[in-house]
């Protein structure tokens, strides 16, 4: 039987769990591109909704774009 080669090397493997085991953040955000992920994207998707709401609650007060 043929031995697969590691996905990873073993010596960055253990390099990276030290590095986040060491880390005193929460699991989510431990890795150098996981604000984007856990904080940006989440906080620009309820702003945009909340605009969106906001602008409907608008022109349904105001009688814009109705359909005739």
């Amino acid at each position: 039987m043929v031995d697969e080669a590691p996905f990873r090397a073993r010596e960055k493997l253990i390099e990276k769990q030290r590095l986040f085991q060491s880390i005193q953040k929460h699991t989510h955000l431990k890795g150098p591109v996981d604000k984007i992920t856990s904080v940006a994207i989440p906080l620009a998707m309820a702003g945009s909704s909340l605009f969106l709401i906001g602008r409907g609650i608008y022109n349904m007060s105001h009688g814009i774009g109705k359909k005739e």
